[in-house]
């Protein structure tokens, strides 16, 4: 539902892009992906900024453009922002990067696919080339959760591909965050005769998802994202033991590699080419990520990395209003 009313409509373009980095993918995840793409009322996206909304885990891009009850879809708020002089006009592509184990962290993996091949190498080339828009130095990410996680890592490793990064309630402090899904992952393949492969097909078969079974798939879409085991079924491995719950020292350092926490103490001098790098988050968020953001943050204040961290009186649902803030700041810095 629309804000403003009088703001001008944007258009948006449903793209496909047939991906050969996700053809023949280890979970036989279709390899033809939507792309939606917002152009602007009165451009058609020739020397615009690029934005990528990079979106939580159960979602694919698409969704952002959906018609949202009680609230606008980020076109909609694209349009007001944009029309209100708060952000100058920037195309915005929402890609659909779903999987069969509920979502994705943005990342390449032998399991859940090349995802960050995908971006780099044919969704936003794609997009570029079909409307002219971004290019070296005008490239920005956004995203929340997951798709947080996405936007912090790919500022971290790409920085010379985007220029400017968002990440609201992203995932950081992996033993925070982690650790303690571990348990009731374990009870569930309990109860289910087959174990893993037994466990997601049954979640597949089942004609109501309980929120409990999405935390379920969450973490095994993250084994299978930061320690893949393609002899495993559905390529996943947890890292602790199934009868004791103990940590298996070489499973979880895989999992703890990809902890932006850690990535971040190899790769910060790069984040001081960004333009722009936002990162928010709730002060109540109950998947603990508050405390990931704050220990990102002083790192990066140790590392003299320019960037703006802010804290909101909100826990981690339902926070897209964000977005008002930190939009406006990824398209000044790359207009």
């Amino acid at each position: 539902m629309r804000k403003d009313h009088a703001a001008p409509h944007g258009t948006i373009h449903r793209l496909s892009l047939e991906s050969k980095v996700l053809d023949g993918n280890f979970l036989e995840d279709p390899n033809i992906r939507a792309i939606d793409v917002y152009v602007p009322h009165g451009h058609f996206g020739s020397g615009l900024p690029l934005l990528v909304d990079l979106v939580g885990f159960t979602a694919g891009g698409p969704v952002h453009t959906n018609w949202k009850n009680f609230g606008e879809n980020v076109p909609e708020r694209l349009d007001r922002l944009i029309a209100s002089g708060a952000m100058p006009p920037c195309v915005v592509a929402f890609p659909d990067c779903f999987t069969k184990l509920g979502g994705n962290q943005y990342v390449n993996s032998s399991v859940m696919g090349r995802w960050d091949d995908f971006l780099l190498q044919e969704a936003v080339p794609f997009v570029e080339a079909k409307f002219g828009c971004g290019g070296g130095g005008k490239r920005g990410l956004f995203g929340k959760s997951s798709g947080g996680y996405g936007a912090m890592v790919h500022a971290l490793l790409h920085p010379d591909f985007w220029s400017a990064a968002a990440v609201h309630s992203g995932d950081m402090g992996f033993e925070l965050l982690y650790r303690h899904e571990f348990v009731p992952v374990l009870r569930a393949l309990a109860k289910t005769e087959g174990g893993i492969r037994a466990w997601v097909d049954k979640f597949w078969q089942s004609k109501k998802f309980k929120d409990s079974d999405i935390h379920i798939i969450m973490i095994l879409a993250q084994a299978a994202s930061f320690d893949p085991d393609s002899t495993a079924p559905y390529g996943v491995r947890l890292p602790v033991t199934h009868d004791t719950c103990e940590l298996i020292a070489e499973r979880w350092n895989n999992w703890l590699a990809w902890d932006p926490l850690s990535l971040v103490e190899k790769h910060d001098a790069g984040l001081k080419q960004l333009k722009a790098l936002y990162i928010d988050c709730g002060d109540i968020d109950q998947y603990n990520l508050v405390y990931g953001a704050r220990r990102m943050h002083k790192r990066l204040q140790h590392f003299d990395v320019p960037h703006t961290y802010e804290e909101f009186p909100d826990n981690h649902s339902s926070v897209d209003y964000r977005m008002d803030v930190s939009l406006p700041i990824l398209g000044m810095a790359l207009r």
